[in-house]
């Protein structure tokens, strides 16, 4: 069972990330098109949508199969090291991440955002970190 559970994981991983990688480049093209209400109705479509039916559903879904990883095959957790316990710590962050991708989305759809287009540059990267951090622990596994 841990395999289809990993590739259950694996596959809502991607699914999300692929969601955190594209949502803030949006928010760059809607927060420096704000004049153009045509553009803007579409990207905020486009916005919701993605959030609701690709983020949120991927989001709980790579949580509960990592979470059913962790509880079924706790020894491996639990000795291989602190690599998995800063992974939780980077897991985190991303949902604190996850958390204020949705509060600028609302302001955003509300058209009250005051965030910029290189505000929204700069935070596109975070996701692209974190990636990097998590994928760096699970492989490497450096202490």
């Amino acid at each position: 069972m841990y395999n289809w559970i990993l590739w259950f994981h694996l596959i809502s991983l991607i699914s999300w990330f692929a969601m955190l990688f594209y949502m803030p480049r949006l928010f760059v093209y809607h927060s420096e098109h704000k004049d153009k209400k045509e553009f803007t109705d579409v990207v905020k479509i486009m916005e919701m949508k993605l959030y609701k039916i690709i983020g949120v559903p991927a989001m709980f879904a790579t949580l509960i199969s990592g979470t059913l990883l962790a509880i079924n095959y706790p020894t491996n957790i639990f000795t291989t090291g602190g690599w998995f316990h800063a992974k939780l710590l980077f897991v985190a962050i991303l949902l604190v991440f996850f958390y204020f991708m949705g509060k600028y989305l609302k302001e955003l759809q509300e058209d009250r955002c005051e965030k910029d287009g290189k505000f929204f540059r700069m935070f596109n990267e975070i996701p692209t970190i974190i990636m990097f951090i998590i994928v760096a622990l699970v492989v490497v596994k450096p202490f």
